[in-house]
């Protein structure tokens, strides 16, 4: 606790450091309260009775969508689409790189490169959200209000050609502006505030509905009575190991060792011109989960295809079919997932991780692994190890992606059960990893900094005492 309010004060007195936590707080209060702003249209009385239904009695994937924007999914609100479709247009890109040979030039181009490829992404999001957009208020007009009345849900008549024309108009229009504005605020936090500005965005939502979860949580264990307070703290005990469980997975490394051979000039006097080699001895660190949650978000992106397509499906016994994988917590969903996210684990660390390129570069370096010649012999090397530890990773990923669902047929409730694991959980234990790293490096170089201020006035003082 000492070392806690040390690092606070450390924090707060260093004024770049504490600007910068006060740009990133802003921004992400700005996008908060747009997560509340309404379609134009959209009658927010009329939608509060669907969004408290909705919490009590969706099982379906929409659950996880809606935790991703902090609830703006079911609010119809001006984010509802969230940041969801940049993340899509960066995994096409990431796909679209991997064939087409232009792409993979630009992205050995440097800076340049990527500022092309970025753009090239923000088209592709541009696309998307006009693609999802229209997806989005059909399932709204139609699916997802079946509780309220339209003449509370919407300030317009949309039984007119004029106001549902309108409403369609302005609502696509709406939904892809608020998505570029929301990659705007994540740009500008990555750029002035602290952090990757995409992923406090998404944290943001999810932390958001942390405090309902824990609420519910607490109160429905507090009407069992004595026996509640004993399961409550046996269940945040286990959600405390759950959290240490993913931050070992998260940071477990598999180091390669190598060695860089360098020639330079002795100064020794006897022999000026004697040329000794130094051997410096460092390591290739190598994740055990290299691809981080991107598999557990391809996979719940491929469940949603069931969820899309069933209700335009007229048999009745696929229909029946694609519901099963609407539960989050049936047994079918689950297990579809979990070995999708192996399949998909290995499938996007063969993408993250260009081994013969890693090879290359050690050897353009000078560097090598003991005992293994450089070139080919190197490049099977590295695949081989990112092969073996990637397996135990894939499987621990998909233990957790199927978490939640193990603690709900447990006993817990829906909300705070999706804090257990799953992409939820990754992303916040991540993004808060990732923070504190940054704030370590400016804390280091804050006390760095000060040293030599320290030395340099010692110094000046000397020379003006002698």
């Amino acid at each position: 606790m000492d070392n806690f309010i040390i690092d606070f004060f450390n924090i707060w007195n260093v004024k770049e450091l504490r600007k910068k936590i006060g740009i990133t707080l802003g921004l992400l209060l700005v996008y908060r309260f747009g997560a509340y702003i309404p379609i134009p249209g959209v009658n927010p009385l009329g939608i509060s009775d669907f969004v408290e239904k909705f919490h009590s009695g969706s099982k379906g994937l929409m659950q996880i969508l809606s935790s991703f924007t902090g609830g703006a999914f079911n609010r119809a609100s001006v984010f509802a689409l969230g940041i969801m479709p940049y993340i899509s247009a960066s995994i096409i890109i990431q796909l679209m790189c991997i064939i087409i040979p232009s792409l993979q030039k630009l992205q050995r181009d440097g800076e340049s490169g990527r500022k092309q490829i970025s753009f090239i992404t923000r088209w592709i999001t541009v696309g998307i959200c006009l693609i999802q957009a229209p997806v989005y208020l059909i399932s709204f007009t139609h699916q997802f209000i079946p509780f309220s009345s339209s003449k509370t849900t919407y300030l317009i008549d949309l039984n007119t050609f004029y106001g549902k024309s309108m409403f369609w108009i302005i609502g696509i229009i709406i939904l892809t502006s608020g998505t570029l504005f929301t990659m705007w605020l994540g740009d500008k936090i990555t750029d002035k505030g602290i952090g990757n500005g995409i992923s406090l965005i998404i944290m943001s939502g999810i932390i958001a509905r942390f405090p309902d979860a824990i609420s519910k949580e607490v109160f429905s264990k507090l009407e069992i009575g004595n026996g509640g307070l004993i399961v409550l703290f046996l269940e945040f005990l286990l959600w405390l190991l759950v959290i240490l469980f993913s931050v070992i997975i998260i940071q477990a490394i598999r180091k390669i060792p190598v060695q860089y051979v360098s020639h330079y000039k002795s100064l020794d006097l006897l022999d000026l011109d004697s040329q000794l080699i130094h051997k410096k001895h460092q390591y290739i660190p190598i994740k055990m989960t290299s691809a981080g949650v991107m598999p557990i978000i391809f996979s719940q992106a491929i469940m949603l295809f069931p969820l899309t397509f069933s209700d335009h499906v007229k048999n009745i016994s696929i229909k029946n079919f694609f519901h099963l994988f609407q539960d989050i917590y049936g047994l079918w969903y689950n297990l579809t997932i979990f070995i999708l996210v192996i399949i998909f684990t290995f499938f996007y660390t063969a993408i993250a991780i260009p081994v013969n390129q890693m090879a290359d570069d050690l050897k353009r370096n000078g560097g090598h692994i003991p005992r293994i010649k450089p070139g080919k012999e190197t490049a099977e090397y590295i695949d081989h190890i990112l092969s073996v530890i990637t397996l135990p990773g894939a499987v621990l990923l998909a233990i957790i992606a199927i978490l939640p669902s193990i603690v709900f047929r447990i006993g817990f409730t829906q909300n705070f059960a999706l804090f257990y694991g799953g992409t939820s959980l990754l992303i916040v234990v991540g993004v808060i990893l990732d923070i504190s790293q940054q704030v370590n490096i400016y804390l280091l170089n804050y006390h760095y900094d000060g040293l030599m201020m320290m030395k340099y006035r010692s110094n000046k003082y000397y020379k003006y005492t002698k």
